[in-house]
């Protein structure tokens, strides 16, 4: 039976998890919609942390420089315990890393992604609400609710619910979400305090009551603005939602976000700060506050069939890192690019259901860790700090025993499902100065990277091996080289690049000659030493139909 679809893929949710999924859908020239059931973005400074990886997405995007400008660093944490001081935590990353840790509110987020959405010609339609979806084998019909109220069928070949912890498209699918709810809860507020501390840092002080357990709590992010923090702190029982919710019964019995009833005021916020603040201070300008509960859930898949969940509608845990949004945002980069191959009809049958086997050991592994920071504390963590500050900015996120990962094989560098790393000194023939890998990835699809000497002359083993990722891709996979400093280059067929200083060589571990996959994400697919055309091509017919035009088959 044949279907007209009127666009590729409805995205609903319009945080920044929905926002990311129509950016990079629109990127990659993927027809789509994204509804909102609200009517305007809300004005709350809800996840504020922007992590390293993030950045690293948005420079991969393109507007990772609206976000810089925005945003304000994150330095570190000073912590207080009854009063004293304990070590200071500098939020300190190898020299590598192109970009720090962030603080940003939500809601200016969702600004920058909206706008650069909005270059796309594509807006997002708020007061429209997911009614009902049925998917069968060639697509998926959603009934939405206008601000109207009049009800539109729309047909779609996919559906990707970033709707949050309520998630309608979660329930439709019939996913469950297993997990439980802690029993304190929390205020929030975003206000301004006269303190004379460090700026950038954030502020966490506590109270241990005669058995040592945490009684009171005060925990401060800077925000943009002279003295201005996102607050969150346990709340008064005379601000307790708790009974009302469960005497109301929550629909869908998660208990997590944003709560009704009173909201704090200043008074509530500046009595937590009498007693804990480091200095002695004034809170003013509020700008909002809140109380909030946390539930720790997770799917038990990411999808099934042309219907996705992505973010808190896939997983919702503790703030403590913040890991939520950015492990969300990491979701939908990780299934956009893949729907693209898939509306192209250029996706092996089994891409799309890579997303699941990525990203839902990713979303257990972060549900499971901000419990336990959340109960014992980031100092229980028996990573040494090195490895638990790389692992906070999620660079040591893999997908090694991937479907779309070679194995992994021995030896240092990166292995096959590792995020590549930067790395800087990289000189052409033209540009008058070093480019960053990065640099080099902006704005482009799956890259082979050739490295070692020999690859850019004209009869040389390189474009053996670009003809076969061509050839392998529909030609969509661009090469480039790198060149030890003092290697000949002859004749410059293929863009050429040296290692003018040595930092390709030394973060990759490489001293022969080596071809690497790295993919949309900026993951490595593969890892071939000594190249070779046969197994290049075996890697990358794990990604790529075998045949281009027809839609891609989905398992």
């Amino acid at each position: 039976m044949a279907h007209t679809y009127a666009t590729d893929v409805l995205v609903v949710g319009a945080g920044p998890v929905g926002l990311t999924t129509a950016a990079e859908l629109r990127r990659r020239q993927v027809s789509c919609r994204i509804v909102d059931r609200l009517p305007a973005r809300l004005p709350f400074a809800k996840a504020v942390g922007i992590q390293p990886r993030t950045l690293e997405i948005w420079d991969r995007m393109g507007l990772v420089r609206a976000a810089m400008d925005a945003a304000v660093p994150m330095r570190g944490q000073l912590t207080y315990v009854d009063g004293a001081e304990q070590p200071r935590i500098d939020l300190a990353l190898p020299p590598e890393v192109p970009y720090g840790f962030a603080a940003l509110p939500q809601y200016e987020t969702e600004r920058i992604l909206e706008e650069f959405l909005t270059r796309y010609g594509t807006r997002i339609e708020r007061g429209t609400e997911l009614v009902s979806f049925a998917q069968d084998a060639d697509g998926v019909t959603s009934r939405l609710r206008t601000p109207s109220g009049a009800e539109e069928e729309l047909r779609t070949r996919f559906l990707v619910g970033c709707d949050g912890a309520h998630s309608l498209v979660r329930k439709g699918l019939g996913l469950s979400f297993e997990g439980g709810a802690f029993p304190e809860e929390y205020m929030l507020a975003d206000v301004e305090v006269d303190w004379d501390l460090p700026p950038g840092y954030g502020v966490r002080a506590m109270h241990r009551d005669g058995d040592g357990a945490v009684d009171d709590l005060l925990v401060c992010i800077p925000l943009p603005g002279s003295g201005r923090y996102r607050m969150s702190m346990l709340v008064p029982p005379e601000l307790s939602t708790a009974r009302q919710a469960e005497a109301a019964g929550a629909s869908d019995g998660v208990a997590h976000g944003l709560e009704g009833g009173r909201a704090p005021g200043l008074s509530d916020i500046q009595a937590v700060l009498d007693r804990l603040s480091p200095q002695q201070t004034t809170a003013s300008a509020i700008r909002w506050a809140s109380v909030f509960r946390i539930s720790h859930r997770l799917v038990d898949r990411y999808g099934e069939g042309r219907v996705f969940v992505a973010g808190d509608a896939a997983h919702i845990h503790p703030p403590t890192g913040a890991q939520g949004m950015n492990t969300g945002i990491q979701d939908a980069w990780n299934l956009a690019w893949k729907l693209a191959l898939a509306v192209e009809g250029a996706a092996h049958p089994g891409l799309l259901a890579s997303y699941d086997a990525e990203r839902r050991p990713v979303g257990e592994e972060v549900v499971g860790r901000t419990v336990r920071h959340a109960t014992e504390g980031v100092q229980a963590d028996p990573a040494d700090p090195a490895t638990l500050m790389l692992r906070e900015a999620q660079l040591l996120v893999s997908y090694r025993g991937s479907p779309l990962a070679d194995p992994p094989g021995d030896g240092p560098g990166p292995r096959p499902g590792d995020r590549a790393p930067d790395c800087g000194g990289l000189t052409g023939p033209i540009a008058a100065y070093p480019l960053r890998l990065y640099d080099l990835l902006r704005d482009r699809g799956h890259i082979l990277l050739l490295f070692g000497s020999g690859h850019g002359n004209g009869n040389g083993h390189g474009l053996e091996l670009a003809e076969a990722a061509r050839e392998s891709s529909g030609g969509r996979v661009e090469t480039c080289v790198v060149l030890e400093a003092d290697a000949p280059a002859g004749a410059t067929l293929l863009p050429v690049y040296r290692d003018s200083r040595g930092e390709f060589a030394r973060l990759y571990a490489v001293e022969q000659p080596t071809a690497f996959v790295i993919r949309p994400d900026g993951h490595l697919g593969a890892r071939l030493c000594p190249p070779d055309p046969k197994q290049l091509a075996a890697h990358l017919a794990a990604t790529f139909a075998a045949t281009h035009g027809a839609a891609a088959d989905l398992d």
